[in-house]
């Protein structure tokens, strides 16, 4: 072991740490789980910077609150009383979990952890033990540059031991960069559920990063055999991520679960598929979902659609999501359209709704000509009143000539 530490300390300079770092800050960001709370990321934050105490009040505070991620608390609580030295504290932890949550998947990871602290009774606290996981952090940066074949079962093993989760969350992206089969058995040996579920779901972030089809169809197949709803999700974000608009438009056709079909409309979105949400807001017959499409197309920064539905959708809430939709997209919402339709269109809840677009997108250009030859005084108020607010040389110059 001590031979294979300094052999990879060895390679330690050979790739950029910030080019890794940035993509890890990319990936840690998509990580949140829909179970996931805010103390549970704040004691994930603490555990990756040793602030072990910090680290135990956090999951503390999670685990009280008994959500869906009390059992992952739990465990990382317990991990972070026995690197605090509180072994007899982490060993309470660990029954307590065994005890609240006899079907948690943390069980495989809080026997192994329960080996270790009993392997190490008896022994002094070593401060300068987490120096000996820096020196692992530096070196698996560039493992796989040195010799595959003795680097895959170290990374493999670093996934199965008792490391902390930035150890292992780097093990995995570098998993990502060897285009090896072996590599990729090993990823998606923990995105099928091989692990705990925190790093299931990064082993699933990263092979959407990966992006070949090989690596799309294992991650459709893991799908289909999961009933977990976090996995599932995690899936369709890597789908986004890699850019794999069909299958993504196949799941907001067909999924059953509401939340997961929402999810799926809001990655294509995110993903530039304006196309594939037209044609799925086309075929779709419910108006929650489409309200939902249009949301999604106003993310993808295409307002082509979102102007067709504007002018020509009969049912009134879709016209009017629409045009909100537009209205939240600034410059790129088409004010030419919506003024156009405000001259022709009569209706006064559709005339309302453009005259908030407007002043949502701050056009006090627009506004001000739609003052000028408003007929109606009480709709001609309602702008003189949204101008009040629009910061701009044209509401200025129109409310020093009302004022002449």
């Amino acid at each position: 072991m001590i031979r294979n530490m300094f052999i990879l300390a060895a390679l330690a300079a050979a790739l950029p740490a910030q080019d890794l770092n940035g993509l890890m800050r990319l990936g840690f960001q998509a990580q949140q789980g829909a179970g996931e709370d805010k103390d549970y990321r704040r004691g994930r934050t603490a555990l990756d910077a040793g602030r072990w105490e910090d680290a135990i009040a956090a999951f503390s505070d999670s685990a009280a609150r008994k959500g869906a991620a009390a059992d992952g608390a739990l465990y990382w609580k317990a991990y972070a009383e026995n690197r605090a030295g509180q072994r007899d504290a982490a060993l309470a932890t660990l029954a307590a979990l065994r005890q609240q949550y006899p079907s948690s998947h943390w069980l495989s990871d809080a026997q192994a952890l329960e080996v270790e602290i009993h392997a190490r009774a008896g022994a002094p606290v070593n401060p300068a033990a987490e120096s000996d996981e820096d020196l692992k952090l530096i070196a698996i940066n560039s493992l796989m540059q040195s010799d595959p074949n003795q680097a895959l079962p170290i990374l493999e093993k670093l996934l199965k031991s008792n490391n902390s989760p930035k150890l292992k969350e780097r093990a995995l992206f570098v998993l990502t960069q060897s285009g090896s089969p072996e590599a990729r058995k090993i990823l998606s040996g923990v995105a099928l559920g091989g692990s705990n579920p925190d790093l299931q779901r990064a082993a699933i972030r990263y092979m959407g990063m990966m992006g070949s089809d090989d690596v799309r169809r294992e991650l459709a197949s893991i799908y289909a055999s999961s009933q977990d709803k976090d996995v599932r999700r995690a899936i369709l974000q890597a789908f986004m991520v890699s850019g794999s608009r069909e299958f993504l438009l196949n799941v907001a056709k067909t999924e059953k679960d509401p939340d997961l079909r929402r999810e799926a409309i809001r990655e294509l979105g995110v993903s530039g598929g304006q196309d594939e949400l037209w044609q799925l807001y086309q075929s779709e017959g419910s108006v929650e979902a489409k309200e939902e499409i249009l949301k999604s197309m106003f993310v993808g920064g295409s307002s082509a659609h979102l102007v067709e539905v504007a002018r020509s959708e009969k049912d009134q809430r879709l016209r009017l999501a629409a045009i909100k939709s537009l209205g939240v997209m600034g410059d790129n919402g088409r004010s030419d359209v919506l003024v156009s339709i405000y001259h022709s269109d009569q209706d006064r809840t559709v005339r309302e709704a453009i005259l908030n677009a407007l002043f949502i997108q701050e056009n006090g250009k627009a506004l001000v000509d739609l003052a000028r030859n408003e007929q109606d005084p009480q709709m001609k108020k309602q702008i003189i009143n949204k101008l009040a607010m629009v910061h701009s040389k044209e509401s200025t110059d129109y409310m020093l000539e009302i004022l002449k």
